[in-house]
């Protein structure tokens, strides 16, 4: 049988990543996964994600988002797939608002490319969007996008299984299952069920639905060469989307924590208050699709921690298990960066990010990270 240097559970994009830079080191890695790559359960499903630099403070994401947005348009050009879509970002907030001037600091600190974009100059880019009261604003960043994601896992997988990564469809149900040096379990909203002694407590799987919408006949006001992605900071749930990429639709997802869900058992069915939900908010943000056919609808899950900050640590009683995930709804972008960091402290060590520690997830949750 043959012993692997490290082995990955979950090809996510946490856990594709990883396997990459793990081999990209030296190291013979085994990825495994139980029903396949970006497959339509996991958390990294799904045809689209936001890839965006604007955190407010939290400059920690900001600098990974930014190292990981490189490290996806080079996969996609060396490959020649273009997944990634440069539509620009919009992250709609209120000029005196405290998180909207940290995350225009801090864009400027980090030497990210922004402006920003008061009520009237949003009025006249984009027509079609109606703002949010007096003091209505929004970051504009022209380097993000949209990755297409479940086919940009499948080509991180595809990469790492032409540089030497053995990929398998299996089960596993604990390290043993592996013969590995060091296992590495992403296993995204799976952690808790797969050690719930450890992470049921610490990490909270919730329903997420997410719709898309036909944009009228003829039109292109709501495609990429006319509207950006988008987060909407002035509501609450953080609605958020994407134009209509690849003629899926207009697509609306609202970014707040849904009821407890099972990946395995639970029902993906979208609910009917929850599509009445988006319809509503695009009627009074969208008015041109407060009547839109919807075209399509799923329901993922998040994995979030108590904070939304990602877990990556040692199993506290397995020196050579470590446990990578909580990407709380916000985790897809960051994969090639997180990949990096866990290959390197598997194989180097060194100082860990305390953030990203078993130690700091609470049983509470106390989301700080948007």
């Amino acid at each position: 049988m043959t012993t692997w240097d490290a082995a990955v559970v979950g090809a996510g994009v946490f856990g594709a990543w990883t396997a990459w830079h793990l081999r990209r080191a030296g190291a013979a890695v085994l990825l495994v996964d139980a029903w396949g790559p970006g497959h339509s359960r996991a958390s990294s499903g799904g045809e689209s994600r936001l890839i965006r630099m604007s955190y407010g403070a939290d400059e920690i994401y900001t600098r990974m988002a930014m190292r990981s947005l490189g490290m996806w348009r080079e996969l996609f050009e060396r490959r020649r797939q273009p997944l990634f879509h440069r539509t620009g970002v919009l992250s709609l907030g209120r000029e005196d608002h405290p998180y909207s001037l940290a995350t225009r600091e801090t864009l400027r600190r980090c030497g990210v490319q922004m402006e920003w974009l008061q009520g009237h100059e949003l009025a006249r880019r984009y027509p079609q969007m109606r703002l949010a009261g007096e003091g209505a604003g929004a970051v504009f960043e022209p380097s993000g996008g949209v990755l297409m994601a479940r086919r940009a896992v499948a080509a991180v997988v595809e990469d790492a299984r032409e540089h030497g990564v053995v990929y398998e469809t299996r089960a596993v149900g604990s390290p043993h299952d592996v013969p590995a040096g060091v296992v590495v379990f992403a296993c995204g909203a799976w952690l808790p069920k797969m050690f719930p002694e450890i992470l049921g407590q610490r990490i909270f799987p919730t329903r997420q639905e997410v719709f898309f919408f036909a944009p009228p006949a003829g039109s292109r006001e709501f495609g990429p060469e006319a509207m950006p992605a988008w987060i909407d900071f002035t509501d609450p749930r953080g609605p958020y989307g994407a134009p209509d990429l690849e003629s899926r639709g207009f697509k609306v997802a609202f970014d707040q924590h849904g009821g407890a869900f099972d990946p395995d058992a639970g029902d993906r069915r979208p609910s009917m208050e929850g599509t009445e939900a988006a319809r509503a908010f695009l009627e009074a943000r969208f008015p041109a699709l407060g009547r839109a056919p919807l075209t399509e609808a799923r329901v993922c899950q998040y994995g979030n921690t108590s904070s939304g900050d990602f877990l990556i640590d040692r199993h506290p009683r397995f020196a050579n298990v470590w446990l990578v995930g909580g990407g709380s709804g916000h985790g897809f972008k960051h994969g090639p960066a997180v990949g990096e960091y866990v290959a390197r402290q598997v194989l180097q060590g060194g100082d860990p990010e305390p953030r990203f520690g078993l130690s700091s997830k609470a049983e509470a949750q106390h989301r700080t990270v948007y």
